[in-house]
């Protein structure tokens, strides 16, 4: 054999800590700690005889949960540089820092990529760790001593970001899908009517699945929950295993009460000689690969993860193994879905193989370490390569809901980097490429139950369905009303629920599921007309003429959903209402008209949607054949921008000022900003407009076509009522159907063919009586008496 290339990459050291609460030598580590406890420990086991920490040339940090979403608190603090912090407890000085982004595919993920570095000759020592103190942040947390774990460091660091894209859904959201066990339950039952297993079944699979997981735990020094549980003690329901969501019970979902800790050190071939690392601590990455699935809903079956199951079979053919050459396996277990869908249908394994499907007792059992458990897998794994050489392990590493998987084999069989990133593009290509799927925003209809499941809380239960609309095959998420209990009956007692006939409806906070229409109907609670007055808006009726003032000067009539609600009801009224011809929007005070979405609400975390009818109940709105009139008073800013460019007219006072000011507060303009300016005003300077925020002043406003009338100060709303009478003077009829032929021909781009498009307009106005008074009038020559009709 010849000598191996230098630059091959091997692990050296791993190392492992937990910092059990209660138990005698219990520490209370920060996450810096736990980490830099662990990395001490990592450099041990390397055994190495010169100074390993001084030719460190990089760190790589895993995200703690704490930091794997934007907003969330550190109850006790934390460091501004995770990495560059456990450095500096360990006395490394590194020339690289990385902060990897979210997700339980991290430490696979991070491994494999700082390998193919060392591979490449672009780094020589590489130390990664991660760790996670929650325990101790909620046992101390309100205690009067509780530490600050807070750390100020200089240094670079490589801040990934979040990693999110395509895993939060604003949809899902909105639907009550924050949390991980309901959407992982979606895919799980999904799985259970694609096998036609009912309940009891598809619960006794479970459980058999994940008893061994407790045998594995059992013998773990380093495991959080260190207790054999029989199958059927597993999936029974009782007050201590409770029902999170249908189908799990609280022991076989990912236990997240762990203080824990794992590094890994990886080097080339040619350091650990210099270092004097003996060669049986070194362990080779024989396999690898790294996928990524689509968003839940795009995914053609909801009980398939083709990310993992070619992830898994790339990292094996890689290494030239079938599945009966592997010693020992570990397969990512937040929950039973992400083992079933990997192991059992990817690669075919039995859950009672012999070896085990998890070498650490899995996160349900050994600790859902937070995006780190892997980590602790692969020191396991390691270790047992070590123990058994040339016998072979493997890791599979699930991130997001099972959005991203990544995959190890491991052996101390000598081996040089291997890579094969044509296979890895083939296969992310042909997920990607799958069928699409057709999907709805918002439902009505008869609908069919795809997945569904139920979410339990300490006092209420709420049933979420993934649906498809029988008319169209059009897939959508939906959830049971607050005061319905008959579907949620259904998709409790049904022995399959999946297959199901259930009525879809939308409301303002997004889809509802019930039994019926006619249920529907009683439960959307549909408002009609004019309520005598609402907490955030005035509306003021005069004759043919409706005047809506938001009345939040106090927050410079900013929105947020109740008053979204509010004027949806209002507006709803003004249009089927055929006494109503016209309609101002304005706001109350000097100084705003609307400065956009309310900043505030939204920062305090609770829940943010739109009607259908979108901001202010007009944005998304279709067929608004009355005429809608912006009194622009002051800024119009964000939103408040956007409901002038969704109305038809528009007055400013000489002080207003607009802007779509949304890039400056890190959103952007999804409430029409972004589609209408382009197509009002010259594109480039629509778009420098959206990309700086900047502001304008009525008269620019004015030169480029959004507004049509400047005010003197304070004298919008005035001239806005003198737009609306001289539009009033005029059939309401004819304003009417302009309104609608202008809607109906606006997209065609041939003018020709527009203006020669076949349409009822003119049938619809040759019968009414305003056309018959509009000519009888001018031929008397006496003011016309419009009725509109």
């Amino acid at each position: 054999m010849n000598p191996i290339d230098p630059r091959t990459p091997v692990l050296i050291g791993v190392g492992q800590i937990n910092d059990r609460l209660g138990s005698d030598d219990y520490q209370a580590l920060s996450a810096v700690g736990l980490a830099a406890a662990a990395a001490e420990r990592a450099v041990a086991d390397a055994q190495a005889s010169a100074d390993l920490i001084s030719v460190i040339d990089t760190v790589a940090g895993i995200r703690q949960f704490e930091n794997s979403k934007p907003g969330l608190p550190a109850q006790l603090g934390r460091s501004n540089n995770y990495p560059r912090s456990v450095a500096q407890r360990l006395g490394a000085e590194p020339e690289r820092a990385i902060l990897e982004v979210t997700g339980g595919q991290g430490p696979q993920h991070l491994l494999t990529e700082l390998a193919g570095e060392i591979a490449a000759g672009r780094g020589r020592v590489a130390l990664l760790f991660g760790s996670e103190a929650i325990s101790t942040a909620r046992a101390l947390m309100a205690s009067e001593d509780r530490p600050d774990f807070t750390e100020t460091v200089d240094g670079s660091l490589e801040d990934r970001g979040f990693g999110l894209r395509g895993i939060v859904s604003r949809e899902f959201i909105g639907h009550g899908l924050v949390g991980a066990p309901a959407q992982y339950a979606l895919l799980d039952n999904a799985r259970r009517a694609k096998l036609g297993l009912g309940r009891a079944a598809y619960a006794e699979a479970i459980g058999a699945l994940f008893a061994p997981f407790t045998e594995v735990a059992a013998t773990n020094p380093y495991a959080a929950a260190p207790t054999v549980r029989g199958a059927e003690e597993m999936v029974t329901v009782t007050e201590a295993n409770r029902l999170i969501a249908d189908p799990y019970t609280r022991y076989v979902v990912s236990r997240d009460q762990v203080n824990q800790g794992a590094a890994l050190i990886v080097a080339s071939v040619e350091a650990a000689r210099e270092l004097g690392v003996p060669e049986d601590r070194w362990v080779y990455l024989h396999g690898h690969a790294d996928l990524r699935d689509r968003p839940i809903m795009d995914r053609p079956d909801l009980a398939d993860n083709p990310a993992a199951r070619h992830a898994c079979e790339l990292a094996l053919n890689m290494a030239g193994l079938t599945t009966e050459q592997v010693a020992s396996w570990d397969f990512y277990s937040c929950f039973p879905i992400a083992v079933f869908m990997a192991a059992v249908d990817g690669l075919g394994l039995s859950t009672d193989d012999p070896r085990r499907l998890t070498v650490t007792g899995g996160l349900p059992f050994f600790g859902g370490s937070g995006n780190n458990y892997s980590m602790h897998a692969i020191a396991e794994t390691v270790d047992r390569a070590r123990k058994a050489p040339g016998s072979f392990g493997f890791v599979g590493a699930n991130g997001g809901i099972a959005h991203k998987y990544s995959t190890g084999v491991y052996s101390t069989t000598p081996v040089e980097w291997r890579a094969n990133p044509l296979a890895e593009r083939l296969a992310q290509q042909a997920i990607d490429t799958a069928g699409p799927v057709p999907q709805v925003t918002r439902a009505d209809g008869w609908a069919r139950i795809e997945s569904f499941t139920i979410s339990h809380g300490k006092r209420s239960r709420t049933g979420i369905i993934i649906g498809r609309l029988e008319s169209t095959g059009e897939r959508f998420v939906a959830r049971t009303d607050k005061d319905d209990d008959a579907l949620l009956a259904l998709l409790t007692d049904a022995e399959q629920p999946v297959g199901e006939r259930f009525w879809a409806f939308n409301v303002s906070v997004g889809n509802r599921a019930t039994t019926t229409p006619e249920r529907a109907a009683e439960l959307a609670r549909p408002v009609t007309g004019l309520r005598e007055s609402y907490e955030h808006i005035l509306v003021e009726r005069d004759d043919h003429l409706l005047v809506i003032t938001i009345n939040r000067p106090q927050a410079r009539n900013a929105l947020f959903p109740a008053v979204h609600e509010e004027l949806d009801s209002v507006f709803n009224a003004f249009f089927a209402d055929p006494e109503l011809w016209a309609a101002i929007i304005t706001g109350a005070g000097e100084r705003a008209f609307c400065s956009g979405n309310d900043l505030v609400y939204t920062a305090s975390g609770k829940p943010t949607y739109l009607p259908a009818s979108g901001f202010a109940g007009l944005t998304h709105r279709r067929d608004m054949h009355k005429p809608v009139i912006a009194a622009v008073n002051g800024f119009a800013l964000g939103g408040g921008f956007e409901i002038a460019l969704a109305s038809h007219l528009c007055v400013a006072d000489e002080n207003a000022q607009f802007g779509l000011t949304e890039v400056k507060v890190g959103l952007i303009a999804v409430a029409g900003g972004i589609v209408r300016l382009p197509r009002v005003i010259p594109e480039k300077v629509a778009l420098e407009l959206l990309l700086t925020g900047r502001r304008m002043r009525p008269d620019e406003a004015q030169r480029l076509g959004l507004v049509n009338r400047i005010a003197p100060a304070g004298k919008a709303l005035e001239v806005a009522k003198e737009l609306a009478v001289e539009i009033l003077a005029n059939s309401p009829t004819s304003v009417r159907l302009t309104l609608e032929l202008h809607e109906t021909t606006r997209a065609n781009p041939d003018v020709v063919d527009a203006v020669g498009a076949r349409t009822p307009v003119m049938d619809d106005l040759f019968g009414t009586a305003d056309l018959i008074e509009g000519m009888a009038a001018f031929g008397e020559k006496r003011p016309p008496q419009w009725r509109n009709q």
